[in-house]
């Protein structure tokens, strides 16, 4: 019988000819079995070293670049690289210093060193971007401190979960604040903009859920679309949508796409997109000031999408907004698109999580399972029609339809 260490090895050449052909999740299954590889092979001592010791010490350093704008002078420097006392003087860090913290990053594999220079990689190269300059930031400077008090503020409170999205949960406890996340973040000044470069980062480089292999658009919205149409006929409602990215990429990949695509958020968000359209410039959809938790204006609209919605409200409020939306549906033609993680009870991903650790930190919420999906769909009177999924990403398209 083959070793696990033999069978992850195995899979590992599988995925490597995958990746070599562009296969897709080929890159996050390498990544993966990496994983798995490392948690086969290391001893407990190798364990906490590397949980405890090297990876808070390389997030602690990687917050410190983003001060001295480290990645950014080496990515400047090309394939020359810097020396230590010249990227001591561009950042402001002391040689001694500087050299004792590259040398970490060298091993975490972050920067490289040969010739005399340290050398940046594609992945500090890419670090060096804005928005992941703030994602650093806000991930330490606001996340990290909530899971280090995990343990005292779950001590405190008999290792109980906090009622769902309560106002005294483990974003409150350590930040000392009676606001909720959202609040809050408006009140921290930078803290909304590294969170909004975060949220933008944290999708990038992932396939949307309306591209090819993902949710089959012509198939399930398009074929079967009011023939012939009216003018006032819609093909797609963004609830919630925010600044419409989704709508607006959604419209790039389906040019031809009939129907009118509405984009719905709180009157605020939307008179921000319509002011930063500029004069003389047209949307790909329309704005409509709407809040979820009232009846839905747009009826009869072959589809509903709400992107990562559900997950920042417990199962009452869910319910209530997915209410709202029933009474607009046209029975055997509306859908409603939930682009949402499902966590998988056998295999969940890290992605999936470290979501879900990210919802219970900051908002005292949850991802949630197939099953549980198919519960609060089925108390707002809807049914699961499918959930269609694409390899290497983390949410999910679940198609559902009056029950």
């Amino acid at each position: 019988m083959a070793s696990p260490v033999s069978d992850i090895l195995q899979s590992i050449a599988l995925a490597g000819k995958a990746y070599e052909k562009n296969g897709s999740g080929s890159r996050e299954a390498l990544i993966e079995l990496g994983r798995a590889l490392v948690g086969e092979l290391e001893i407990p001592s190798e364990f906490v070293q590397r949980s405890f010791w090297a990876e808070p010490a390389m997030s602690a350093i990687v917050r410190i670049a983003v001060n001295a704008q480290l990645f950014q002078h080496l990515k400047d420097a090309g394939d020359n690289g810097l020396d230590a006392s010249t990227l001591a003087n561009k950042t402001g860090v002391h040689e001694l210093l500087l050299q004792r913290l590259m040398r970490h990053l060298v091993t975490m594999h972050l920067v490289t060193f040969h010739d005399g220079a340290f050398h940046g990689t594609k992945l500090s190269n890419g670090l060096a971007e804005e928005r992941y300059q703030h994602s650093v930031s806000f991930c330490y400077d606001v996340s990290r401190p909530i899971f280090n008090k995990f343990p005292e503020y779950f001590q405190k409170t008999g290792y109980r979960p906090p009622s769902l999205g309560a106002l005294d949960g483990p974003f409150q406890d350590t930040h000392g604040t009676d606001l909720a996340f959202f609040e809050w973040l408006v009140s921290t000044p930078p803290h909304l903009q590294h969170f909004d470069s975060f949220m933008t980062a944290y999708r990038a480089g992932k396939a949307e859920w309306h591209e090819p292999g993902f949710y089959p658009v012509a198939e399930r919205l398009i074929t079967g679309y009011h023939d012939p149409p009216t003018t006032n006929d819609v093909l797609l409602v963004d609830v919630g949508g925010g600044r419409g990215h989704d709508v607006a990429t959604f419209a790039a990949h389906h040019p031809s796409h009939p129907g009118r695509i509405i984009l719905q958020d709180r009157e605020p968000v939307i008179a921000g997109v319509l002011a930063s359209c500029g004069e003389g410039k047209s949307l790909p959809f329309e704005a409509q000031a709407h809040d979820f938790f009232t009846p839905q204006p747009v009826r009869g609209a072959r589809a509903y999408f709400l992107h990562s919605i559900l997950h920042d409200w417990g199962d009452d409020e869910g319910v209530r907004i997915l209410e709202n939306l029933v009474p607009a549906l046209e029975r055997g033609y509306s859908r409603v698109l939930l682009n949402e993680i499902v966590l998988s009870e056998e295999k969940p991903t890290l992605a999936a999580t470290s979501m879900d650790m990210m919802m219970l930190a900051h908002f005292a919420v949850r991802e949630r399972t197939e099953a549980e999906w198919r519960g609060i769909l089925g108390k707002a009177g809807l049914r699961v029609v499918q959930i269609y999924s694409y390899p290497g990403v983390a949410e999910s398209l679940i198609e559902a339809e009056l029950a």
